[in-house]
């Protein structure tokens, strides 16, 4: 309503939500959950007449970023104290007792979200619309629009047609998310101090520990994803050589560290299921070699190390054109047997 539309949703958008945010679910990630999806016998005029649905969603909370910008734009000092009292009370209540407790729900708010992005990113999943009014102060997904998982890698992605500045690109999420925060941050300003310099510095002290804490949760994935059990100096490294090496030769970023799961404890003539995947696939050994180095240095029994990255690597995801047809069947056909398939993998 807010930008002059009907405030009614298709049913495309409906089932991609339901099967995105289920599949979240499944992949250990935070999300909303999808409680049901019903069509409303009537068109919603979009591109042009399409089913009309309504997707009822259950969250630990609706409460956003936005929710207090909403409060603060107005200056309402009053009404933001209720809703970050209430917001400690109900999703925060270990900041409560803190000396600080508006600064407690700033920290525990950023934690959140670094871990979250961060989880996103380790599964190649792209938002489409990080606005400060889709980000969830409890840390959950929330929102699926323009949505999709990554098939081929690149930092660059986007599945939103209407992102043509490439904002909410894959590799520019945690980077929103930062900002994000910076204006929640800001919302809370007349909570922290009167004065809104002192404020400020008080801020910007627990905002500035973001980029630690993503890179932390972030890096720690990797390792998982790789197979590393322990830290060296070396591993970032390692880990951005594979990711660029991804991005050159148009590698699939799910299959890619899945297949990097069958090698374990597979001699090196073993790999040509994952070299496939690789444009030009000498580019791909050399990068295995420096990997198999790596994991030489740990002496883990490959069965055990293969089975930690089986959990962190998923087999599957909801590919785009798989949602897509499922919603295009729906659509022109009333089939939803194509979602049903979908749901329940």
């Amino acid at each position: 309503f807010s930008r002059n539309g009907d405030g009614r949703a298709g049913l495309g958008p409906v089932l991609r939500e339901y099967i995105v945010s289920e599949a979240m679910h499944s992949l250990g990630v935070p999300t909303t959950r999808a409680l049901a999806a019903v069509t409303t016998g009537e068109n919603v005029i979009r591109e042009r007449a399409l089913p009309g649905a309504i997707f009822t969603r259950v969250a630990q909370s609706h409460v956003r970023v936005g929710t207090f910008q909403y409060f603060a734009a107005r200056k309402d000092t009053e009404a933001l104290r209720l809703l970050a009292d209430y917001t400690i009370g109900r999703h925060f209540p270990a900041v409560g007792s803190d000396s600080e407790p508006y600064l407690g729900l700033l920290q525990a708010v950023v934690t959140r979200q670094a871990e979250l992005v961060a989880s996103w990113q380790l599964l190649g999943f792209i938002h489409g619309v990080m606005n400060t009014d889709n980000t969830s102060v409890v840390g959950e997904t929330i929102d699926y629009g323009p949505c999709a998982f990554m098939d081929s890698y690149h930092p660059e992605t986007v599945y939103s047609s209407i992102d043509h500045s490439g904002r909410y690109a894959f590799g520019n999420q945690p980077g929103i998310a930062y900002w994000n925060l910076g204006c929640f941050a800001q919302a809370l300003l007349p909570l922290f101090d009167k004065d809104v310099e002192a404020a400020t510095v008080r801020a910007e002290a627990i905002i500035g520990g973001y980029p630690s804490l993503f890179e932390k949760a972030y890096l720690s994935g990797l390792r998982a994803k790789i197979g590393l059990l322990s830290v060296e100096k070396g591993d970032e490294a390692l880990i951005q050589a594979l990711l660029d090496c991804m991005a050159r030769n148009g590698a699939d970023y799910t299959l890619t560290f899945r297949g990097l799961c069958d090698l374990v404890g597979a001699t090196p003539d073993k790999n040509q299921a994952i070299r496939n995947l690789f444009a030009n696939s000498s580019d791909f050994d050399d990068w295995e070699a420096r990997w198999r180095k790596r994991l030489a240095e740990e002496k883990s029994d490959p069965a055990r190390r293969q089975e930690a990255m089986i959990r962190v690597n998923p087999a599957y995801i909801p590919r785009n054109h798989l949602v897509e047809e499922a919603i295009n069947s729906a659509i022109d056909g009333a089939d939803f047997s194509n979602f049903e398939k979908l749901i329940s993998v």
